[in-house]
């Protein structure tokens, strides 16, 4: 079973172009929801250009109307990160290892580096009954920690693979096969994820060849798809993509 979690910053970043209140981003996730997505992730950024800090506690609220609705929130994680995901409750925190002024995410953890630093943060979360996933790049060579730092869940960095999807999707996927059957092998409790430009040219292949993929998450793309569909039916594409997994 894939999943579906549409990321709603780029919904966030129109409303904020003219600092009013529209598109209404609760509004924008309910049709989402209703639409066909399994659940919403933000990622607000020190800067709040565009999913704000004041937004969460609305979003969730959201997703708890609705049975197996998750709501995802990534993000590094701070201090002020932290406290902050801790006082709204998500489902599942993602982590990932961008610096503040980070355009967007760029690049996985280095687990052998960040290894007590992840302990401690995973540890707090789990405290607290949030599922945690991190970020993580398509090689096995930083992640033989991960058995100490013990995420429920990492979610593969996919942009290489997009990348170098339309000049050859053999090699493309490769890396991502690599590090999936090593995780299988190593860390066989640790559930996978996977986002960044995934879109409806690439999303079936990747699922079709790591059928492991719990969750995909989904933003830009799927924003730029709208344009051209309208959110329904682009929604309902994407979820042609995901249901071979349901």
């Amino acid at each position: 079973m894939t999943s579906l979690s549409i990321n709603v910053n780029k919904f966030a970043l129109i409303r904020n172009a003219r600092g009013t209140n529209m598109p209404n981003l609760v509004d924008i996730s309910k049709k989402c929801i209703e639409y066909g997505a399994d659940g919403i992730t933000v990622h607000p950024r020190p800067d709040e250009r565009h999913v704000k800090f004041s937004d969460l506690e609305e979003l969730k609220n959201l997703t708890d109307n609705y049975e197996k609705i998750e709501f995802n929130i990534e993000g590094y994680p701070s201090d002020n990160f932290i406290k902050r995901i801790i006082d709204v409750s998500p489902d599942q925190v993602t982590l990932v290892p961008d610096p503040p002024e980070a355009l967007t995410s760029s690049f996985g953890w280095n687990c052998e580096e960040n290894k007590n630093f992840l302990t401690d943060v995973i540890n707090k979360f789990r405290e607290n009954d949030i599922r945690v996933s991190i970020f993580i790049n398509p090689s096995s060579e930083t992640l033989s920690k991960l058995h100490t730092i013990k995420p429920d869940r990492v979610e593969l960095y996919t942009y290489d693979y997009a990348k170098n999807f339309n000049e050859n999707k053999e090699s493309a996927i490769k890396p991502y096969l690599e590090v999936t059957n090593y995780l299988k092998k190593e860390f066989p409790h640790i559930s996978l994820n996977a986002g960044h430009d995934l879109n409806l040219h690439n999303l079936g292949y990747i699922l079709e060849n790591i059928s492991e993929i719990k969750e995909v998450s989904i933003g830009h793309a799927l924003v730029c798809d709208s344009i051209d569909f309208g959110l329904k039916q682009t929604i309902a594409k994407y979820n042609i993509l995901t249901q071979h997994q349901k």
